[in-house]
């Protein structure tokens, strides 16, 4: 099995992209092989949507209209002078020969904010993704790719815990990488809006939990809790086994009192420790036992497909803001309004519309 342990956020971007791809934080992305149940998996690094021809009803003048949209790689690479085909090429292939250098140059590309850059991005995205459904498409279907996304608070034990457990998994003969997130850019310095952005990237999310109780887990937010589908309760060793027992008896009862996401997996809570070794082997089969048992019942294509839509509409809202942003009419109100705002001078409704309406007349 290929397991990137994939690394937040300086690469978000590009794992959005690359696998249709936040405490410190970190996702993990196994790549089982057909033989995953013989316990031998291997590496893929992403998912696709696939070329595809969309009819869309579009109104016009108050009529619906048809409109056939040919998504073909033809069409994404026209126009690419003979220096920027041999970019793409070069890049595509060291990516699914599974080359560090390209991966580093790919994730530069992708993340540069300069225009032609970002269609050379998306033209090499595009190969790539379908390249990985062909690859699905010889195994009969089943997804190559298996992302687990890992946080906690601080103090969780997640360094150590992501050291351990890779040792493990390498020695098993499966390859690991790691996208690690900064925990920078989580406003509120815990779990929050970064932690339900990577369950939206991850077949399955985990949350680590130190044993501590009261003032230590109140930045806990109850919907983190409710997301996870695996709590493992770290540092279960020594002084701290029976505080760690304490703190998996309170979140087993808590988590009965929580709405299921899944119809087919009741989350558990268990105890390992990244110094002993208690616990870690069966993580990892619980970690195997939740990806069978989502993929036979559909769940996991479900939600990966739920997850399309999500990133689809997120890349828009971000682009749309910054176009917003940056537009001149904007540009140019925003601090005095945003002034006025914190003075109480101006309500943020108000001037929300001012906004709009300044960057509405420019159009």
């Amino acid at each position: 099995m290929n397991i990137p342990i994939l690394l937040q956020c300086p690469h978000q971007h590009f794992l959005k992209g690359l696998l249709r791809t936040p405490f410190r934080r970190y996702h993990f992305v196994f790549h089982p092989s057909p033989h995953l149940g013989s316990g031998i998996p291997c590496a893929q690094l992403l998912s696709s949507p696939g070329l595809h021809c969309a009819k869309w009803m579009l109104p016009s003048n108050g009529l619906p209209r048809k409109l056939c949209l040919h998504t073909t790689l033809e069409g994404h690479t026209e126009g690419l002078s003979d220096k920027e085909q041999r970019l793409v090429d070069k890049l595509y292939a060291g990516l699914i020969q599974g080359q560090r250098a390209c991966l580093a140059e790919a994730i530069t590309l992708v993340e540069s904010t300069h225009s032609r850059k970002k269609e050379l991005a998306q033209v090499l995205l595009q190969k790539v993704l379908a390249h990985h459904r062909e690859q699905e498409k010889l195994n009969k279907g089943k997804p190559l790719a298996f992302r687990v996304g890992l946080s906690g608070p601080p103090g969780a034990g997640k360094s150590t815990f992501i050291e351990y457990f890779g040792k493990m998994l390498t020695e098993r003969g499966h390859k690991l990488s790691v996208l690690a997130v900064d925990p920078s850019s989580c406003t509120s310095g815990g779990v929050g809006q970064s932690e339900f952005a990577v369950a939206d990237m991850v077949d399955m999310f985990i949350l680590l939990l130190p044993p501590a109780g009261g003032d230590e887990l109140q930045g806990i937010k109850r919907g983190i809790v409710e997301m996870a589908d695996l709590v493992a309760i770290t540092k279960s060793d020594g002084d701290l086994i029976v505080p760690a027992r304490r703190i998996q008896a309170e979140y087993v009862s808590a988590l009965k009192l929580l709405r299921r996401r899944s119809g087919v997996w009741k989350p558990k809570v268990i105890r390992i420790s990244a110094r002993s070794g208690e616990g870690i082997t069966e993580m990892w089969d619980k970690m195997k036992e939740f990806r069978e048992v989502m993929l036979v019942s559909g769940e996991l294509a479900a939600k990966r497909q739920k997850q399309q839509k999500v990133w689809m509409w997120s890349l828009i809202q971000e682009n749309v803001v910054e176009h917003f942003r940056t537009h001149p009419a904007v540009r140019e109100q925003i601090p005095l309004l945003e002034e006025r705002v914190l003075s109480g001078g101006l309500s943020p409704g108000l001037a929300a519309d001012l906004l709009l309406k300044a960057f509405k007349s420019r159009h």
